[in-house]
């Protein structure tokens, strides 16, 4: 670690190899509290580079539960978090009208960050139970179009850094990985971050890492589609700006995507979008998000397209019926 760290001091940055060797010893406890904390304060200082990045994410695949699910084509919707807006369960709500659109959705997420309620919290306030048996996500993925990988039962060795980033309390590249270690590792994914430094950041991953990929991030600082400014999306065919005017959507303000004060309310809201109780503005958010990720996985369709799609996905009750399957399976 002394080596590692005084090339960071002499303006050097890390290979991949030596972050993949240092998430290998973090896991096996070779480092103090202090080191680590050093480490991810040097890199959060100057800013992480892609393959430093990359080294920590080989590092918890190595060491975390893989799934394989096969020749499955699915698709990851999940932001990075961190953008300290505390809006509803936008994405998680968004793989539920994808599902019932047709396709078929491998979530991966965790608690909540910076808002009240993450994915495992709104599916919780549910009903459901998280489990890591194949058997079950491959169930819950074939009826239900959605499994769900509760990031702790599968990245095993973020628990190693947790006390540490508590304990720093401010966000380090750890707070970047979750998108990227997915466990079962999709061919497609829609990456939600909160900059666009984050967004160069990840698109030089996705390319590095070879799958299809679209990262979002929206002109006022949200980690995915929020409707309250233009978005710019990336893809590994184009790089485009969009404004809600060309997904024939209205602008929207931020307190109408809050989450609330409490994951109950964020529960609530998450419910009323399925089940077509929910304003006008939380229903076209999820259409925005859903329709991304539609084009994502299914190439053929542009994000304006796929508006129809996700459309007749909610007003037909199929999101809301696979929903329904989805806590049936996982409960």
């Amino acid at each position: 670690m002394k080596q590692y760290l005084n090339q960071i001091i002499e303006g050097e940055t890390l290979y991949r190899e030596q972050t993949h060797e240092i998430m290998l010893g973090i896991t096996r406890q070779q480092y103090n509290d202090c080191q680590i904390a050093a480490l991810l304060m040097a890199l959060q200082s100057r800013g992480v580079t892609v393959d430093e990045l990359l080294g920590f994410r080989d590092g918890l695949l190595e060491t975390g539960k893989r799934i394989d699910l096969g020749d499955e084509s699915t698709l990851d919707i999940v932001g990075t978090g961190g953008d300290g807006k505390n809006t509803f369960n936008i994405s998680t709500c968004s793989a539920f009208v994808i599902a019932g659109a047709g396709y078929r959705v491998t979530k991966h997420g965790n608690g909540a960050s910076t808002s009240v309620s993450g994915a495992s919290t709104v599916l919780e306030a549910h009903g459901a139970k998280f489990s890591a048996d194949e058997s079950v996500l491959r169930r819950s993925l074939e009826e239900s179009g959605v499994c769900y990988f509760h990031a702790p039962l599968f990245a095993y060795g973020m628990k190693f850094v947790g006390p540490v980033r508590r304990a720093m309390g401010i966000p380090t590249c750890f707070n970047l990985l979750g998108p990227l270690v997915n466990p079962c590792q999709p061919r497609h994914s829609l990456h939600g971050t909160a900059t666009q430094s984050q967004q160069r950041l990840y698109v030089r991953a996705h390319q590095k890492i070879g799958d299809n990929f679209g990262v979002v991030t929206s002109y006022d600082g949200y980690d995915e589609i929020s409707l309250t400014s233009g978005f710019k999306l990336v893809t590994p065919n184009f790089e485009k700006v969009f404004t809600p005017k060309d997904l024939g959507l209205n602008y929207i303000e931020p307190k109408d995507i809050y989450g609330g004060e409490s994951a109950a309310q964020a529960a609530e809201i998450f419910l009323s979008v399925l089940e077509g109780r929910s304003t006008e503005a939380q229903k076209s958010v999820i259409l925005a998000n859903a329709a991304c990720g539609i084009s994502i996985i299914d190439r053929n369709l542009s994000v304006e397209e796929s508006i129809a799609l996700c459309r007749e996905s909610l007003d037909s009750g199929k999101a809301l019926g696979c929903f329904k399957r989805f806590l049936q399976i996982n409960s």
